[in-house]
């Protein structure tokens, strides 16, 4: 494939970033590239931020956020392509590294690779995921996902508050959430939002693990940008008081409250008075006759029917008896009085200060290891691809939750031609994963033991080619000289650890 070919004019100023470095021990083949790799790289999260950002993804928002359908599926009959992608240069390999004795369950004897997981972001502040991988670079900081699962090409703007969970089940965080701190992406991507290029690698900082909860001063919880929330707790009053003293004033140190009680009491009882309550037709027969001395009885003078129309009569719902008499609508209001004695009470607060405590979890590659990396393939390999589908089918078939792991396994073909996103020189897999997949991995060799194998691509669409309505094949950019560029560089990103407490 020639890569330039569709890049008609390159933007004056713009950020393509020519690198000529990186670390020997990230390639085992002769595969140096001459040319700049077109990188646009940005800045997704700051490290006084990360923290937070880690934190905000809770197991109930994990849970609540949507697949990223967005640019990701088509349906309809679709003709094959015109131009096979094909590669630009020699072949060449970054072996992948392993994750130990590591395992995330078994499917159908795949062993699922734990390096592989969900990407969550938020656009318009609205929580979404792909899916994404771990792949081997040197500072074991790197994942692979679709390109615009971090770039929205609406908007030219990359996502907010992107994290990747490995391992993620059911809502669950097993080796912790990798906040992403750097993104690289092909160029045409951003520019041209050509899909033969939808793919990208994040740089992301030491994860970080919950460990739980710790009570702090008011001026510590105002500055931390954590999860965090205050809580109510009743002292006595001497605590109140001695607070009081000390700052002068009630803080949120020590309150009071005042709160007004009845107490039910004998008819008649000293101290006390007679309040009226409306109570239903059933409540009102049960009570004692109005001339009890008992602490509550029917209240026959207050009772009363009045007749309405049928909208308000349809539409009340209180305790009265409805009831159409001779085409009247009518609402009968029933009350009973109690002997009450009424009593303010006073109690004592402080509000107490809470900060969820986090530790740092290590490098993504040292934890769950990284998948290794290849380019200049062949475009007829038979390949596996991992992800986490979703969506319904479009005839509504919902085959998916999104909670769990799943695969494919094919030989990949020329893609069909979709317009829409100059997708015209993709490859493809029969495969019927729904969105939520996209960002996946396609993985060459993979050995299942080893739970590893080569990146050789990321999910990129969901198709449904025959338009019957159910999704039949996904498709991925092929992987050449510049996606190895691309990928180079930021696999000698260095991102570091984040400050925990």
């Amino acid at each position: 494939m020639n890569t330039r070919a569709k890049r008609l004019i390159l933007p004056l100023g713009g950020a393509i970033v020519a690198t000529s470095m990186i670390g020997a021990t990230l390639s085992n083949s002769a595969s140096a590239q001459a040319k700049p790799a077109p990188v646009k790289s940005g800045s997704l999260a700051n490290g006084t931020d990360a923290k937070a950002i880690a934190g905000s993804w809770t197991p109930s928002k994990l849970k609540a956020a949507k697949s990223y359908l967005e640019d990701s599926s088509l349906s309809g009959k679709l003709k094959k392509s015109t131009s096979k992608a094909s590669a630009d240069g020699k072949a060449g390999t970054v072996a992948p590294t392993g994750d130990g004795d590591k395992t995330a369950g078994t499917s159908k004897n795949v062993n699922l690779p734990t390096n592989v997981g969900k990407v969550f972001f938020q656009v318009d502040g609205k929580p979404y995921w792909c899916s994404g991988t771990s792949v081997q670079s040197k500072y074991h900081n790197l994942v692979a996902t679709a390109g615009h699962c971090v770039y929205d090409t609406d908007k030219n703007e990359y996502v907010d508050n992107f994290v990747f969970i490995p391992g993620y089940y059911q809502g669950k965080a097993p080796w912790g959430v990798y906040v992403g701190a750097k993104v690289n992406l092909h160029d045409d991507f951003t520019v041209y939002e050509d899909y033969d290029y939808d793919y990208a690698f994040v740089n992301v900082y030491n994860g970080v693990k919950q460990t739980g909860e710790k009570v702090v001063a008011k001026n510590e919880y105002d500055a931390y940008k954590g999860p965090k929330w205050a809580k109510d707790e009743e002292i006595t009053k001497d605590e109140y008081q001695k607070k009081v003293d000390e700052k002068g004033g009630e803080t949120a140190d020590a309150w009071s409250k005042s709160t007004g009680s009845e107490i039910v009491l004998p008819w008649g009882t000293a101290g006390g008075q007679r309040v009226v309550k409306e109570v239903s037709k059933d409540e009102f027969d049960k009570a004692p006759a109005a001339d009890s001395k008992v602490n509550f009885a029917k209240a026959p003078g207050k009772t009363a029917t009045e007749i309405v129309d049928e909208v308000t009569y349809e539409k009340y719902t209180g305790p009265g008896y409805k009831k159409i008499v001779d085409s009247a609508y009518t609402i009968t209001h029933y009350y009973v009085k109690y002997w009450v004695k009424k009593t303010t009470t006073v109690k004592y607060y402080k509000t107490v200060f809470h900060i969820k405590t986090f530790v740092d979890a290590g490098r993504l590659g040292d934890n769950v290891g990284g998948q290794g990396f290849t380019w200049n393939r062949s475009t007829k390999a038979k390949q596996f691809s991992f992800g986490y589908p979703t969506a319904t089918h479009l005839d509504g078939n919902k085959a998916y939750t999104g909670e769990t792991m799943k695969w494919c396994y094919g030989q990949t073909a020329a893609a069909p031609a979709v317009s829409k996103y100059k997708a015209e020189e993709q490859l493809a897999i029969k495969c019927a994963f729904t969105p939520g997949a996209t960002g996946g991995p396609f993985l060459i060799v993979y050995k299942s033991s080893k739970r590893t194998g080569y990146v050789n691509g990321v999910v990129s669409l969901t198709l449904d080619t025959d338009g019957n309505g159910r999704y039949d094949h996904i498709t991925t950019p092929y992987f050449n000289s510049d996606t190895y560029g691309i990928y180079k560089y930021a696999a000698n990103l260095w991102t570091g650890k984040l400050t925990t407490s």
